[in-house]
């Protein structure tokens, strides 16, 4: 009889500790944790991950500006009549601002 008490006791104390964890999953603790850690990791985190996302939008603006000046020198050397037109203005324009 009491080996059956002591099952019953740790079978709920095992729901409590799934409760208990599930609850602190659903909280964010770790999130909480991050925020009112170290002053010092928060800032150098911050500072890498602020580096990597300048590294990263200037990357990505140079590959998609080379892929439109490619594109409108396509189109240019179509000789379409009116983009072509409107592109020359556009490049004598800037020649002219040098």
């Amino acid at each position: 009889m009491f080996i059956w008490l002591k099952k019953k006791k740790i079978e709920l104390l095992n729901m409590g500790i799934e409760k208990l964890n599930k609850t602190l999953q659903e909280s964010n603790i770790m999130e909480w944790n991050y925020i009112l850690g170290s002053k010092k990791e928060i800032i150098k985190r911050n500072l890498i991950a602020g580096i990597f996302r300048g590294v990263g939008i200037g990357i990505g603006v140079t590959i998609i500006t080379a892929i439109i000046v490619i594109l409108l020198q396509k189109i240019v050397t179509l000789n379409i009549p009116v983009l072509g037109e409107y592109i020359a203005d556009i490049v004598e324009i800037v020649e002219k601002s040098r």
